[in-house]
């Protein structure tokens, strides 16, 4: 099929240099992609009043698709709120303040059991579980706020769910994108998932400790938990302890739930985030006993102020982005080539069909369609497209199909799971009230050392 290229496809292009760009030199993008939004419906309708009207509407789109992981954060803010100010949160950290002693133990201690119940219940419900308790405790043994959000975010949105070994969703995805077999996706994407997840944690842990050591990032004790009000005399010791094995016990049942009714993605994150909307209820009414209903209200009120607070310059650059996808024609209408895919989907295509085929040449636009594809955001909604660019390339050079699909299922997942988009990755820097944009450069020069290395070794193993 041929991918007929427009000027809509050119014009995103063109602003998303622009964006990357102003990124990188620290920046605002807010101006930048409400443009970008703009001359795309300019374009697209012909219309001044349908431009304008556009940029509203794709914020309202972005709200829309972004409301899920506003509120569980939200929530969880406000649940830690009250676990800070009761002092619940002293007796919770406690034992991991025993082992946690230094920033190394912190970064790598979070980041692996963040990937390890990724495996199984996928990130967003992962942040949510982990951020409240280890954080503390991470800044409490030097490691910077940005530096836990590193570990949590790489760990969980980089290595556990591009590999996806245990839910198996993006393989499924990809699997079937390339006629072949998920077994021979995920037995594929193995020494790919470790390449990758080996040298981009060493090259962020590496990078960080050095600007650390510089200066450059402080390690401060006055994250999100310490940002709070001070903890106050309002329960007993033996009340704070009850509470301080409850609620992980609470969590723990909810992790039991989510494996007996395979709950997953969005229904995990809303299992845990009305836990901790009972807990919050439960300790404030324990806590504050007469005042218990108007002081819960009050901590959910802190706990949006600060959701929206963090995601709000984040809508108008999710709004541009999300036109790149199956947005477009929901926030501008239906102005694409009838053939077309969604802008990111045709301009990977089209990449792919510019190229030779050897197997080193393969492999380079593997990674190059994946990423391309990941931009808007998802990480899901271009690794079919990577599977059947996979099965032509694997079909013309004689083999390698399973490297190839591997390969950009692994590539379209770092960076747009969570890794390099900015509001992809709002979860983990929202729970270490770090700003998603720092975090998102910050996780920019090891994701592309990672994808350059796991490059080379797919051409190896093609």
């Amino acid at each position: 099929m041929e991918i007929e290229l427009t000027a809509l496809h050119w014009i995103y292009v063109v602003f998303i240099a622009l964006i990357i760009g102003f990124m990188v030199k620290r920046r605002d993008t807010t101006l930048i992609c409400i443009i970008g939004i703009f001359l795309l419906a300019l374009v697209a309708t012909g219309s001044l009043a349908s431009s304008i009207s556009g940029i509203f509407n794709s914020f309202i789109f972005a709200i829309t698709e972004l409301m899920s992981t506003i509120l569980i954060i939200s929530i969880i803010v406000a649940m830690s709120t009250v676990l800070t100010k009761s002092g619940i949160n002293d007796v919770m950290i406690a034992p991991f303040a025993k082992f946690i002693k230094n920033p190394t133990l912190a970064f790598w201690v979070i980041g692996i059991v963040m990937m390890v119940i990724s495996w199984f219940f996928w990130p967003s419900p992962a942040v949510a579980l982990l951020g409240a308790v280890l954080l503390p405790v991470a800044l409490r043994a030097g490691l910077p706020a940005l530096g836990v959000a590193m570990a949590m975010n790489l760990f969980g949105h980089g290595i556990a769910l591009s590999g996806d070994f245990i839910i198996q969703a993006a393989p499924k995805l990809t699997g079937d994108a390339a006629s072949i077999p998920v077994g021979d996706v995920i037995a594929a994407s193995i020494p790919l998932v470790i390449t990758m997840g080996v040298v981009t944690t060493l090259s962020a842990f590496i990078l960080l400790k050095r600007d650390m050591k510089l200066g450059r990032i402080k390690a401060d004790n006055e994250g999100f938990v310490q940002d709070q009000t001070m903890s106050e005399n309002l329960l007993t010791l033996a009340q704070k302890k009850f509470f301080a094995v409850f609620i992980p016990i609470a969590f723990l049942l909810d992790v039991v739930a989510l494996s007996i009714l395979k709950l997953q993605g969005g229904d995990a994150t809303a299992l845990v985030g009305g836990t901790a909307v009972f807990i919050l209820l439960i300790l404030s009414l324990v806590a504050h006993k007469q005042q218990g209903l108007e002081k819960s209200t009050g901590y959910l009120i802190q706990g949006f102020q600060f959701g929206f607070k963090v995601f709000g310059p984040v809508i108008p650059i999710a709004a541009f982005f999300y036109l790149g996808d199956s947005g477009f024609n929901q926030i501008i209408g239906d102005y694409l080539p009838k053939t077309s895919l969604g802008i990111v989907n045709d301009l990977g295509a089209a990449l792919a069909a510019s190229v030779p085929l050897t197997k080193e040449i393969a492999a380079v636009t593997l990674t190059g369609i994946g990423a391309i594809t990941g931009l808007d955001g998802s990480g899901f909604s271009g690794i079919s497209l990577a599977g059947s660019v996979a099965k032509l390339f694997g079909t013309a050079i004689g083999g390698g199909t399973a490297t190839l699909t591997a390969l950009g299922q692994i590539t379209a997942i770092w960076v747009g799971g969570g890794t390099l988009i900015p509001w992809a990755l709002i979860p983990a820097a929202a729970i270490c009230n770090v700003s998603p944009f720092e975090l998102a450069r910050r996780n920019l020069l090891p994701v592309t050392i990672g994808l350059a290395v796991t490059t080379i070794v797919a051409m190896f193993l093609i």
